[in-house]
């Protein structure tokens, strides 16, 4: 039966990164997990969380040879410049958490991993350690040499699930407009048509659009937007035949009585979508990239450098926990589409 291995990232060492991946690798029996991080600090919180818990030192190079095994856990070692104190930034140890995403890039690239997870991290301290990074979704972007990658948050809304995608991400509220071009929302559209399928098993996906001005633009009196750019790319879809409506005004789209029957709402701008995604499912959502040659999932909140601060067990590793499990679907749906 086959066994996926799935690397996750620890993410900011003086956050709850670390021990929420601890807690949710130790949780997962049907999969191997690969924790990347500095192994002094992952080994000391898996013998406090779970002192008979063997977690295995490996280098990235014997995963190639090595047979899998579900439930097991091991650890690549990425080594810290300092010993974090939990609650505090140094960017000194910037560059090593940086070399965690690379390790698990690298073996997600060459199939050694199935998928990635991965664990908030602080782009100020990356950055303050001399090294230009925007953010998870665009360091993987160019790492795998992706074009184009769009973000979607996904959770548990009810009796349904609720996935919200987004034709843009960080940008400034006046850039937004400009950024919506034909060309980009139809590139959006088809990424995510394609993973719903691939990735999650979805063989017709409906796809639910919200247009970018109040009450959709109202016919043209308050924007173009929709008239111009969104609604021409809406009917580019329909004509290949694929369940694709909008746009909708987003101050009434976000209803139980559209959303059950929806299998992704995609938003015009990140506050649009994503404050009603986690109103409804925050602490068991999860942030996945769309677009990617490999499977990417991770939490739905940051550093959380505050909890950290406070101590072992207080950090709620639910997120953690329902990311590694929507990677570990996203695996065997991929698998079994392709077969």
């Amino acid at each position: 039966m086959f066994c996926p291995r799935i690397a996750i990232t620890c993410g900011e060492p003086a956050g709850v990164g670390p021990e929420i991946s601890v807690r949710a690798a130790l949780e997962t029996a049907d999969s191997e997990i690969v924790l990347i991080g500095d192994a002094i600090q992952i080994k000391s919180l898996a013998a406090q969380i779970d002192p008979h818990q063997i977690i295995h030192l490996i280098k990235a190079g014997d995963l190639a040879i090595a047979p899998r095994q579900a439930g097991r856990i091991q650890v690549i070692d990425c080594p810290l410049m300092v010993r974090p104190i939990p609650g505090q930034l140094d960017p000194r140890n910037g560059r090593s958490v940086l070399q965690t995403l690379d390790i698990a890039i690298d073996g997600a690239l060459h199939q050694q991993f199935d998928a990635i997870v991965t664990a908030p991290v602080q782009k100020s301290t990356i950055n303050d350690a001399g090294v230009a990074f925007t953010g998870h979704t665009e360091y993987l972007a160019e790492k795998t040499a992706t074009a184009q990658v769009v973000m979607m948050l996904m959770g548990p809304a009810g009796d349904y699930t609720l996935r919200v995608a987004l034709a843009t991400t960080h940008l400034a509220l006046k850039d937004v407009s400009a950024a919506i071009t034909q060309s980009e929302l139809l590139r959006t559209l088809e990424i995510i048509h394609h993973d719903l399928v691939h990735r999650f098993g979805i063989s017709d996906p409906r796809i639910l659009v919200a247009g970018l001005n109040p009450h959709a633009g109202e016919g043209g009196y308050l924007g173009r937007e929709e008239i111009d750019v969104i609604q021409p790319v809406i009917n580019q879809c329909r004509s290949k035949n694929w369940q694709v409506y909008g746009p909708y005004p987003a101050d009434t789209l976000f209803q139980s009585k559209y959303l059950k029957d929806a299998d992704c709402v995609l938003a015009m701008y990140h506050d649009q979508g994503l404050p009603v995604l986690k109103f409804a499912t925050f602490g068991e959502g999860v942030n996945i990239t769309l677009g990617l040659p490999i499977i990417r999932t991770s939490v739905d909140h940051g550093t959380a450098l505050d909890i950290a601060e406070q101590g072992l067990g207080l950090a709620d590793h639910s997120s953690m926990s329902a990311a590694l499990h929507a990677a570990i679907e996203m695996i065997h749906a991929s698998r079994s589409t392709i077969q």
